[in-house]
């Protein structure tokens, strides 16, 4: 037999609106019931559970305890799967619906999110995806803090995180730009001491940065940064005009630049393993089938990437 649950989604619901909003009175108008009621059914959670959520300070709204924090996500989850069960006790569980928060490294989203979109409108128009756009740490806190679903992300740090799991969908060999009248423009292939001589124009995001030093210092020499920019395209467009070279590893289908000139991408012959493109969520947590069915299209989405 059994054994019964002390606590109910009703209960559940009304603490992450609570923790959401920080207030059980912010959180009683969202839900349009009493406060009392938030307020009851938080205390009897807590005394269900035996831990304290929350910590109240007067004039100071609710902060969450680290119990607090771990059932903030485990309350997400469990809902989220508590909705499908109903749907599927309904006749509808074939149709997935609702809404998937997706992270996505900020130069990667041009590449993959486009495809991604258009993919799964056409299969699963009942799904909204939601994207947060961001760089590896953000990333990282956004997962760890519930705020998204998964990631798809470099391996830029990603492996330290013992709390979190990712696969490889993809990889990304590095290679050099130059502009389309550079002397090696031609070349086909370059390794990067043809290029010590020259200013690096750096994508100068957390961890990215470090990555593209790490590979000039490899071949013995200390890279010139003379130009460094968060943008991918403010990278590409420098080096049009001819102000140095620079490093990547996603390859935009032209070879024009925002600011209208050109560059020739050149094969690195020296650049080291490719970066991997991975999939990465929160160990041990429970994905929805609709979160579950993006992540498919996304595994769909590189393979056809790595193909073209």
């Amino acid at each position: 037999m059994t054994s019964p649950v002390g606590f109910t989604l009703v209960q559940l619901r009304y603490f992450l609106v609570a923790a959401e909003r920080g207030s059980m009175t912010e959180a009683s108008a969202e839900l349009h019931i009493a406060q009392s009621a938030v307020s009851t059914a938080v205390y009897n959670l807590e005394r269900d559970l035996q831990v304290q959520l929350f910590i109240r300070r007067r004039g100071r709204g609710l902060t969450l305890t680290p119990a607090g924090e771990r059932l903030r996500q485990q309350a997400r989850d469990l809902l989220a799967r508590a909705r499908e069960v109903e749907r599927e006790a309904r006749g509808d569980g074939q149709t997935l619906s609702g809404p998937v928060a997706v992270g996505c490294f900020v130069t990667l989203a041009p590449y993959y999110l486009p495809s991604l979109f258009s993919e799964c409108t056409r299969r699963y128009p009942g799904i909204e995806i939601d994207v947060v756009e961001a760089e590896a740490d953000q990333l990282v806190h956004a997962l760890t803090a519930g705020r998204v679903d998964f990631a798809l992300t470099y391996d830029l740090g990603l492996s330290a995180e013992p709390a979190l799991h990712s696969e490889t969908i993809a990889r990304a060999p590095a290679y050099v730009i130059v502009s389309a009248d550079h002397p090696l423009a031609g070349q086909g292939s370059v390794e990067l001491a043809e290029l010590s001589t020259e200013p690096l124009v750096l994508l100068d995001l957390p961890h990215s940065r470090d990555y593209f030093r790490s590979l000039v210092a490899a071949t013995g020499t200390a890279p010139d940064v003379r130009y460094r920019t968060q943008s991918y395209e403010t990278v590409r467009s420098l080096v049009a005009r001819g102000l140095g070279y620079s490093v990547l590893n996603q390859r935009p289908a032209t070879s024009q630049t925002y600011g209208g000139g050109e560059i020739a991408e050149l094969r690195l012959r020296d650049g080291g393993p490719p970066l991997d493109v991975r999939i990465a969520s929160v160990e041990g947590v429970t994905q929805t089938a609709r979160a579950l069915a993006v992540m498919d299209l996304l595994r769909e989405v590189a393979a056809g990437s790595a193909e073209a």
